[in-house]
């Protein structure tokens, strides 16, 4: 089996999380990424420390850049924007988000020298807007942080730069797609992605329930805003996360909680017009055993609802339930791609590179090719 991408070159122009993010999944999906970075500083995030590596690398650099290539070019000197362009010409993919025009390495110069290449550009606030565009500052003005934290609480964001994430997402989707039509018509594509139009497109629900009503939705906890029970309820010993999607699963957790039918939450609108007076009945019977407990009862009829876990009890959940979540990389471990194949399979991975590990080898290949 091979992987997907395999045979495809990546120039990564890319820097801090969205774009390598995305080029990363490129990796993971069989293509070569060669990675250009500044001599002697290289990427910010090798830097973005503590916590490091066994090996004393940045774990927030390492967790975006496995099984890349790293050359270490000048973008202001001559040689090396001439090296950087001459990449650019052979690659089948170039993801940037640095001010590409001042280097030569605008869509219009490398198409010309390239019409294949799909060319990704990765901006925070669009074409022609200068602002930098940092996850935290997107989550702030993109009304993120204001649907996020208590009701009674201050705006808070996200506990990972999820915009970043949504956007790299976003950018791979839209790689995929340019190279798709490539394949039909032998001619490469501009994408753009921006992080505020890809928080927008992923606030769904929230979105549209402002569209629908010109009522900016608010912050409400872990409460949802359409459904209930939906949120984290007390137990003996602490929280449980309980998910109703639908009636049924509702009837079934007023079946193990011994709870007698009540035409105030006889359906979901219902039960989120009265949504404290539910959640106060519910609390009142969980608070009668541990969560551990309630989960084994909830689980076993049907029911939605687990604990409330750190991020190392999450990848101890997914290994026991056999997702395989982590692979070897280097002398440690990093979250496997998510994506798996009946067919097709996801390349090996290697650890991230070095700064400037592989400047001469890239270098010796594109001199002996020119």
């Amino acid at each position: 089996m091979t992987a997907p991408l395999d045979g495809i070159l990546v120039a990564d122009f890319s820097r801090v999380l969205a774009g390598p993010l995305a080029t990363m999944t490129l990796a993971d999906l069989g293509a070569t990424v060669i990675k250009v970075e500044r001599p002697g500083a290289g990427d910010e995030t090798r830097s973005w420390g503590p916590p490091w590596t066994a090996d004393g690398t940045a774990a927030y650099f390492d967790g975006v850049n496995r099984s890349k290539r790293s050359v270490a070019l000048d973008l202001t000197a001559e040689g090396d924007r001439a090296t950087a362009f001459e990449l650019a010409s052979r690659a089948d993919i170039l993801v940037h988000n640095l001010k590409a025009d001042r280097f030569g390495l605008d869509y219009e110069s490398v198409r010309e020298a390239n019409p294949g290449v799909v060319y990704c550009e990765i901006t925070g606030f669009g074409p022609g807007n200068d602002q930098p565009g940092y996850d935290f500052l997107v989550q702030a003005v993109g009304g993120l942080m204001s649907i996020t934290g208590e009701a009674d609480g201050g705006p808070l964001k996200v506990g990972v730069a999820l915009v970043d994430v949504l956007t790299a997402k976003d950018a791979t989707i839209g790689i995929l797609a340019a190279l798709r039509r490539r394949d039909q018509t032998g001619r490469g594509d501009l994408v753009r992605v921006n992080l505020l139009s890809s928080l927008l497109g992923g606030l769904v629900n929230q979105a549209s329930s402002y569209l629908a009503t010109g009522v900016p939705p608010r912050r409400m906890g872990n409460r949802h805003p359409s459904i209930a029970p939906y949120e984290t309820l007390r137990c003996a010993d602490g929280p449980i996360a309980v998910a109703c999607g639908n009636d049924r699963q509702f009837a079934r957790l007023c079946e193990v909680l011994e709870i007698e039918p009540d035409s105030r939450f006889a359906d979901n609108p219902s039960r989120v017009a009265n949504r404290d007076d539910l959640i106060a009945l519910l609390e009142s019977e969980l608070k009668k055993k541990p969560a551990a407990e309630w989960e084994k009862l909830l689980a076993a009829a049907g029911v939605p609802a687990g604990l409330v876990g750190d991020i190392g009890e999450a990848i101890t959940r997914a290994t026991t339930l056999g997702l395989d979540p982590l692979v070897a990389v280097g002398d440690g471990a990093q979250v496997r791609h998510p994506v798996r194949y009946a067919e097709a399979t996801t390349a090996p991975a290697a650890r991230p590179p070095k700064l400037g590990e592989h400047t001469a080898q890239i270098r010796s290949w594109l001199e002996e090719t020119r």
